[in-house]
Order: structure tokens, then C-alpha cells, then sequence
């Protein structure tokens, strides 16, 4: 016997990249998933959202968080390997992104109202990409990952 959706929603995703799953009053829950475009050599941007907190979890597989200071422009950037059923709260206005091992499976919690509008993208240079993948070599030195 199936249960009503009144009840119990069930929702999953399996493909590449970002997928919003619920959204519930003023939350959403989503999963991010391994994509080519957050491979450390390829994440040319950090974002941030202006009006809230961001929450990880990594389900599975491996995830660098990386971090980013600065107001207007990016300064420092650091990277977070995280632990699996960890939370992660990113902070408001914190430059932020990720890079994924294929396996990974990550939950993210944030406001319903999180959009492109509110949530600016700060280009990075060449330095600062190069950056991310040292990083990425130097938290995961045994991945094997090809950057």
C-alpha cells in the first residue's frame, strides 16, 4: 500500500550537479552531486548568499568546501575537506564552492527564497583557480584526481 504524498514525501536525485528536492515555508533541502563543472581545475567563480546561512552534510563520497575572505573581491581562499554526516554552516555573505570526488553525494539546506538575485558570483584569476587545485592536491593527495 502506497503512502499518501499528505504524509510522507520520498524524493531522490541521481544525476549530475544540483537539484532542489523539497521545498517546505521558507526552507529548502537539496542534493549536489559529482558534475564535471565543480572539478577543481574547472570552478572559475565563488558565489555567496547575501541574506542567509547555507547547511552541507556530505553523505557520501569526499567534498572540499572551499571558503573565500573578502568583502567585494576574494582575498584568501581555504579549503574544508569535509567529514561525512558533519554539518557545515556557511555563513551569510561567505564566498564559497565546492569540488566533489565522483562518488559524492552532498545535502544542502537553505532559505526557499535563495536565488541568482541574491546570491553574487565573484570571478576568480588565474592565481586563485590555481589555488583551488593545489587545495584539492594537497587535502586529497592520494585521490588520484587528474587536475
Amino acid at each position: 500500500m502506497k503512502i499518501s504524498e499528505t504524509l510522507l514525501e520520498i524524493r531522490d536525485h541521481s544525476l549530475a550537479g544540483y537539484k532542489p528536492v523539497i521545498d517546505y515555508a521558507n526552507w529548502r533541502v537539496a542534493i549536489l552531486n559529482f558534475s564535471n563543472e565543480l572539478q577543481a581545475a574547472n570552478i572559475t567563480v565563488l558565489q555567496r548568499h547575501n541574506e542567509t546561512d547555507e547547511v552541507f552534510v556530505l553523505l557520501r563520497g569526499r567534498c572540499i568546501l572551499f571558503l573565500g575572505q573578502g568583502d567585494q573581491t576574494i582575498t584568501t581562499i581555504h579549503g574544508q575537506d569535509m567529514i561525512p554526516h558533519t554539518v557545515y554552516n556557511v555563513k551569510k555573505k561567505a564566498w564559497h564552492s565546492h569540488t566533489l570526488s565522483e562518488d559524492a553525494m552532498v545535502l544542502i539546506v537553505e532559505n526557499r527564497d535563495t536565488t541568482f538575485d541574491n546570491s553574487p558570483f565573484c570571478p576568480l584569476n588565474s592565481n586563485q583557480q590555481q589555488a583551488l587545485v593545489e587545495l584539492t592536491h594537497n587535502l586529497w593527495p592520494d585521490s588520484g584526481i587528474d587536475e
